[in-house]
């Protein structure tokens, strides 16, 4: 839960991201930025800034923002009726981007600072998004992610998402940010 204030400081913050990634938004796109705290009040080590530009019920289109050192917890996208959960291609248009797939761990991965959290985060083969690169998630992939020193803006192209039906390694988790006040 994050309080009213640090949610549109969080939102201006971002904004200033989108502005440095030189990528344009109308005034209803900054007010519809999501701002998730994953539950845990820790905004800054774990969470991300979500924009969602389309969501049919074929394509997805989204923009995330990760400021410095900020933590997209370890989660997979599951089938679920038979429907295969969601494919997504990572772009990165600004800073640096460290995702975690299964496959040969690195010997040092980016956990620096995420004391408390990294008994949920089990996968460490690092691929490194720098602006330009880019990496396609098939479904049912555990990963997790995190931004450099910089912060970092993330295009996200995938199928339909349905963020609700994510799993999360660590089932405290809450997808949905809480507001107070």
């Amino acid at each position: 839960m994050i309080s009213g204030k640090e949610f549109e400081k969080a939102q201006l913050r971002a904004i200033g991201y989108f502005e440095k990634a030189g990528i344009a938004l109308t005034k209803q796109e900054k007010e519809n930025l999501e701002v998730a705290d994953f539950g845990f009040g820790d905004l800054y080590k774990m969470g991300l800034q979500v924009l969602v530009y389309v969501n049919t019920e074929r394509v997805c289109a989204k923009e995330l923002v990760l400021f410095p050192y900020q933590t997209c917890p370890e989660h997979r996208h599951p089938t679920k009726d038979g429907v295969p959960g969601k494919e997504e291609t990572f772009r990165c248009r600004y800073g640096t981007v460290y995702l975690y797939v299964p496959g040969e761990p690195v010997p040092n991965p980016q956990v620096q600072g995420l004391e408390g959290y990294s008994d949920y985060l089990t996968v460490f083969h690092e691929i490194v998004l720098h602006p330009g690169d880019q990496y396609t998630l098939h479904p049912d992939t555990l990963h997790w992610f995190r931004s450099g020193d910089k912060g970092a803006v993330v295009s996200e192209f995938s199928t339909t998402s349905t963020d609700d039906q994510d799993l999360f390694t660590d089932p405290l988790i809450n997808r949905f940010t809480k507001i107070e006040g």
